[in-house]
């Protein structure tokens, strides 16, 4: 009786083991399957957001690019700007129909209506002005693109750009709410399943106790290997977190590394186009400066020649006649002023064509000693059109207080293009107090950038720039040189330049870059280099 009561328990905890096995998988498949799927989900969500990103700021920067090539053709009339133009409108286009095709619903609405709308008129203007300046019309062009109309267009084309990008980001918030709220449904599944497999689980145990007790220094050590199996698990989770850490830290990085890219590309073509500008403009200025010379000394001499004639009584009323109609004498008199002034007109033509040499030195790999006051002045030069009065804007007026500075070891380029971020800067901080100031009525300003040159010691020279802007917080000018960090609407800054600057004064350099400011009194970088770089070198 005894065996066969303990053989019909033993059939039951078989049966029941068998229950709970069968009960397990048909709760926890169900799980695997729901996990599977909002990884999918959100992996999707990812992807999607990266590509949508991509093609947002390929739309921006193609955009600036047409604004540009558009703006740089009505003001040269040269046509490679149009044909820049034709080169990246195309693939304007296709970044926006692949951005339709991520996000159809962004881009059908009114909002998205309207934009498009802006999008024509903009290219409709620029294309008129690509035909004003065929006709000779480059003052119409630049008058056209420079119009509140397109002015107001680019605005609602900026502004529908930005709305699209948070209409995006709400897009995708509402989707890691839906991935989240699967999440939690699938938590709460997992909870319910735990709480029906504890107690089935509880009776196996409990069965397996009385009439399997050998087995239960085997279930001894399973748990024990379940607990060892958690804590690797625990620890392999970590480094995975810790790779998936790195890994988007290498993303940004990436993204990083790929805007500054771009940036440098920009400095790069703007230098190899005023060394261009610089080379086709030198060879005719030489002819003439060097034909001047020659050109005086024959007027001279035929000047000499006639009044030699004239002292020698020679005499005809044909000539006389003539002398008089053409008013011999005060040709005497303006051809030296006319000749005086084609010659400072030739030798300030081939100031400015060395100039613009200096400036367009952007892809010197290695350091030379060069004239820190040469790359001031020449970066100055190119935003000269920005510096000058303009409507009811005010000149900039610039105070140059150079120091007797040695020649320093650096690239040239690099920061030329430093001077360029911090100048345009100050430019725009000036240009955007200004029209506050005319909006209130207030006329007693001054706009003024003062520049400031010494030697600090035997190693190091200091450069100072100071505007006479409204300032900034300490808030922002802890960030000033954070990457993608910018104080302008979008599409008017990157964020990048402050953040370049930095990397080419202390990285390349080895030097130092500091902003001073406070509210209502104007900003100030201070830049400290290395007369010297072979010092700092190991």
């Amino acid at each position: 009786m005894r065996k066969f009561l303990s053989k019909k328990l033993k059939l039951g905890a078989s049966q029941v083991v068998a229950l709970t096995v069968v009960l397990t998988i048909l709760l926890f498949v169900p799980q695997i399957w729901l996990n599977w799927q909002a990884y999918r989900y959100f992996n999707n969500i990812n992807k999607n957001e990266f590509q949508l990103q991509t093609l947002s700021n390929k739309i921006i920067y193609f955009d600036e690019v047409l604004t540009m090539s558009a703006r740089m053709n009505a003001a040269t009339g040269n046509p490679v700007w149009e044909q820049r133009y034709r080169q990246f409108e195309p693939q304007l286009d296709i970044a926006i129909q692949q951005s339709i095709k991520l996000a159809p619903t962004t881009y059908q609405d009114q909002e998205a209506a309207r934009v498009n709308v802006a999008n024509q008129k903009l290219v409709s203007m620029e294309y008129q002005s690509f035909e004003l300046v065929k006709n000779n019309q480059k003052q119409a062009a630049q008058i056209l693109l420079s119009s509140q109309e397109y002015e107001t267009q680019k605005r609602i084309y900026a502004d529908g750009v930005a709305k699209r990008n948070n209409s995006i980001t709400l897009n995708l918030q509402q989707k890691v709410n839906k991935y989240k709220q699967r999440i939690f449904w699938s938590f709460l599944a997992s909870i319910t399943s735990l709480f029906i497999l504890i107690p089935a689980w509880l009776i196996v145990l409990l069965l397996l106790q009385k009439y399997l007790y050998a087995k239960k220094l085997a279930q001894v050590a399973l748990e024990e290997a379940n607990s060892t199996l958690e804590i690797q698990v625990e620890a392999r989770t970590e480094k995975l977190n810790q790779k998936n850490l790195q890994l988007q830290q290498t993303l940004q990085e990436l993204q990083n590394t790929q805007v500054q890219l771009v940036q440098s590309e920009k400095m790069s073509s703007l230098g190899k186009l005023v060394a261009g500008i610089a080379h086709e403009i030198n060879n005719p200025v030489n002819f003439i400066y060097g034909n001047l010379r020659h050109c005086k000394e024959y007027i001279y001499h035929l000047i000499n020649l006639i009044n030699i004639y004239q002292q020698e009584g020679f005499y005809h009323p044909k000539i006389e006649h003539f002398i008089d109609e053409i008013e011999l004498d005060f040709i005497r008199e303006d051809i030296q002023k006319i000749l005086a002034s084609m010659e400072v007109g030739s030798e300030r033509i081939r100031e400015i064509v060395l100039t613009l040499r200096n400036f367009s030195r952007l892809d010197e790999a290695e350091m030379k000693p060069v004239d820190i006051h040469d790359g001031i002045n020449s970066t100055l030069l190119i935003l000269q059109h920005n510096l000058k009065s303009n409507n009811h804007q005010k000149e900039i007026i610039l105070f140059k207080d150079y120091g007797n500075l040695p020649l320093v070891e650096c690239h040239a380029g690099k920061l030329n293009q430093v001077f360029m971020n911090i100048f345009s800067n100050a430019v725009d901080a000036l240009r955007q107090q200004e029209i506050k100031y005319i909006q209130s009525g207030n006329k007693n300003y001054i706009n003024s950038i003062t520049i400031h040159t010494e030697v600090q010691n035997e190693t190091h020279i200091i450069i100072s720039i100071k505007d006479t802007g409204f300032g900034m917080s300490e808030e922002i000018i802890d960030k000033i040189f954070d990457p993608f960090f910018t104080t302008k609407p979008v599409g008017q800054g990157t964020g990048l330049g402050l953040s370049i600057s930095y990397k080419i004064i202390v990285d390349k350099h080895k030097g130092k870059i500091e902003c001073l400011s406070s509210p209502g009194k104007g900003t100030e970088f201070l830049i400290q280099i290395p007369i010297k770089q072979n010092l700092y070198l190991e």
